[in-house]
């Protein structure tokens, strides 16, 4: 397997009425859990978003495995879909219309179509088996537990074989107790998918259970000590 190495050199501006937002991030990484914590407000989500091709930077270059997925020299920006990353949103993002197979299906999917019913791919059964999604594949959103939730998520993510899987602040929505049983849950999970990961949080306890490689960001910016948060408070 190729080693995994990732290159960010961006820099974008974010206006409202009220604020004026000024990011200018630049790292590069090797380490296959990498996590970008930070209060809000930091630019963490702009910087996740710029990299799985749902935002546009002003200017700079992103690359992933070698491979350009944004330079704004060349004039070179690849759509999503082309970029090869899987993206965890923070509420999972479920189409609740859609069952658990039609879900996952739609990591697949090109169009506005929905997924089949009926029609299973490989790719899904395989990731439906992994996650032991098998028994309730015919289930909707409203009907499953909040791990179930997760790995339908995680299963749509990494359905089309990402190089890279990113996750939005994916357990700060939850109650503590869920919290703390969604962190065992995907720790459990990757040690059975190997794939590399970066995650954004605002969470100390993130950072201590995901963060072999810690990036901070403040106001913008990548900070020069990056060394993990002692509490929750460092960062709050």
């Amino acid at each position: 397997m190729t080693a995994f190495r990732i290159a960010v050199d961006i820099r974008t501006v974010l206006k409202s009425e009220k604020r004026e937002f000024a990011l200018a991030v630049s790292f590069v990484s090797s380490s296959d859990s990498l996590v970008i914590y930070g209060p809000s407000g930091a630019g963490k989500s702009i910087t996740l978003q710029s990299i799985a091709g749902l935002l546009t930077p002003d200017s700079g270059s992103i690359q992933l495995n070698g491979n350009v997925l944004f330079d704004s020299s060349c004039g070179i920006n690849l759509a999503p879909q082309a970029r090869k990353t899987g993206f965890l949103f923070q509420n999972y993002a479920l189409f609740p219309h859609l069952n658990v197979q039609q879900n996952i299906s739609f990591g697949l999917h090109k169009g506005w179509r929905n997924p089949g019913k009926h029609v299973l791919d490989e790719r899904v059964a395989h990731w439906l088996k992994v996650f032991e999604l098998e028994a309730v594949a015919g289930q909707y959103p409203h009907q499953m537990s909040g791990g179930q939730q997760q790995r339908t998520s995680l299963a749509r993510a990494l359905v089309s074989d990402p190089q890279a899987l990113l996750l939005d602040e994916p357990f700060s929505a939850l109650d503590p107790k869920l919290r703390n049983r969604m962190r065992h849950e995907l720790i459990e999970l990757r040690s059975r998918v190997h794939i590399p990961l970066i995650m954004i949080t605002h969470d100390s306890e993130d950072v201590r259970l995901f963060g072999d490689e810690v990036l901070e960001i403040r106001d913008g910016r990548i900070q020069e000590n990056n060394e993990a948060p002692g509490n929750a408070a460092d960062v709050a």
